[in-house]
């Protein structure tokens, strides 16, 4: 876990996300307890449990991308999911419980690949030899490696040749194999995944592996080569009990829409569901054992991150055993125009900079004056509160329509440098804006 000071992370994540400050301290300062957990002796750390927070706030507002944010600068496993998918009758597909095996299945892909970065030099060495047998078949430093290795061999020639990239363009025959496993799906009370996984590996080691001549660059065998022998260097029973420590230690859980699970008082029907929706989430986030392929993993020390607009519902809806699981709450604050204003320029993935970058593809050099950079801020948060407030998501919208015309006929423009102004703002919005049913729709 990287080592960051919460001023630091608040710093981290201002780049990519526009206001917000008291959401942002608040996860920073999660995120550093973790670090801060780490260090104390171990007979209290495991009685330390995080600090699940709940963040309030309209559509649009920066919520998934600041849990999304922290968690790349922890460099923890995170996974988003929706709690309205759990009201489905019957679970049909999905229990609650997923969402930890999920963790835990992306939490195995990240250390798997770390590891495999681990044994690259060790696996680009093999992954060459590899290569040379494919270049050379039949040498005789099969059976003379000494006489093979001698700086004036044939092979040594060659391996001169491939390192300086000299040979990446022949072709080689390479064989790979793959084995061909029925497609089947097994419906059980825990969902698909834990049966369906299983079964597929039971039959996996019953049906032949086929192998496949394939003639590829030599640019391309080595990627698949190395790649093949790193995975047969890692040892993935060390790479399983890895992933299960960070998934438990690190890992982060994003649960969206958590307000649509919220039972209202006194209202019957769907809410009954819903609440038991809650119960179902409440022993996850509490600290439970959920079995897994990999092994049970506990969820004591997962932080828990929750979102909801709470529109209609409010927190104290939720059950109080789940509202105990949640002490901090934030509110973020709804975007107005000079908030859009500083999100179409300030942030490194600001969205003028994506839409300049795209139309340089086609060789056409884009640049917008402030007038217009207002104009599309004033637009969106007009249009925002006139019909539904999306927040951010309008500047989607009104960008696309705006560069509609632009970008589709970019490939034949014979002018390669066009300025947006603010009358070409207002002149490409102005009807759409003016008609309120209209701008419904298109808007």
């Amino acid at each position: 876990m990287n080592n960051f000071t919460p001023r630091e992370i608040v710093s981290e994540l201002d780049r990519y996300i526009i206001g917000q400050q008291q959401a942002k301290r608040s996860v920073a300062i999660a995120l550093r307890n973790r670090w801060r957990r780490q260090l104390v002796a171990p007979e209290l750390r495991e009685e330390i449990a995080p600090k699940n927070i709940i963040m309030i706030g309209p559509t649009g507002v920066g919520k998934t991308e600041i849990a999304r944010r922290l968690a790349r600068l922890a460099q923890a496993p995170f996974i988003k999911v929706e709690a309205s998918k759990f009201t489905e009758v019957g679970y049909v597909g999905r229990d609650v419980e997923s969402m930890v095996r999920d963790l835990l299945e992306l939490a195995i892909v990240m250390v798997k690949e770390e590891e495999a970065e681990k044994v690259r030099v060790k696996a680009e060495d093999v992954a060459e030899e590899r290569l040379l047998d494919l270049l050379l078949p039949g040498e005789a430093h099969r059976f003379d490696e000494t006489a093979a290795a001698q700086p004036g061999s044939t092979r040594e020639k060659l391996r001169k040749l491939l390192r300086d990239g000299k040979l990446d363009d022949r072709f080689v025959e390479l064989e790979t194999q793959e084995s061909h496993v029925p497609t089947m799906e097994v419906f059980t009370p825990q969902g698909t995944e834990e049966m369906g996984f299983n079964i597929k590996e039971m039959f996996g080691n019953l049906f032949p592996k086929k192998t496949r001549r394939q003639r590829i660059k030599v640019s391309e065998a080595r990627e698949i080569l190395v790649q093949t022998e790193a995975e047969k260097l890692v040892d993935m029973d060390q790479v399983k009990q890895l992933a299960r420590t960070r998934a438990e230690q690190s890992g982060i859980i994003f649960i969206d829409e958590i307000d649509k699970i919220a039972a209202r008082e006194g209202m019957q029907g769907p809410e009954v569901s819903r609440e038991g929706v809650q119960r179902d989430i409440l022993p996850i986030v509490e600290g439970s054992t959920v079995n897994t392929k990999y092994g049970p993993i506990r969820t004591d020390h997962i932080l828990f991150l929750a979102a909801g607009a709470f529109h209609v519902s409010k927190p104290s809806d939720l059950i109080p055993e789940l509202q105990g699981r949640f002490p901090v709450r934030v509110e973020l604050e709804s975007l107005g125009e000079a908030e859009f204003v500083r999100i179409l320029t300030e942030p490194r993935n600001a969205l003028m900079r994506q839409y300049i970058a795209l139309l340089e593809a086609e060789g056409l050099e884009l640049t917008f004056e402030d007038e217009a950079i207002h104009e599309i801020a004033r637009t969106a948060a007009l249009v925002n509160e006139r019909t539904e407030n999306i927040g951010a998501r309008r500047l989607h919208t009104i960008m696309e329509r705006l560069l509609e015309e632009i970008s589709f006929d970019a490939p034949e423009m014979t002018e390669k440098r066009l300025t947006i102004d603010a009358d070409y703002v207002r002149d490409r919005l102005a009807d759409i804006v003016e008609d309120e049913d209209l701008s419904r729709y298109i808007l």
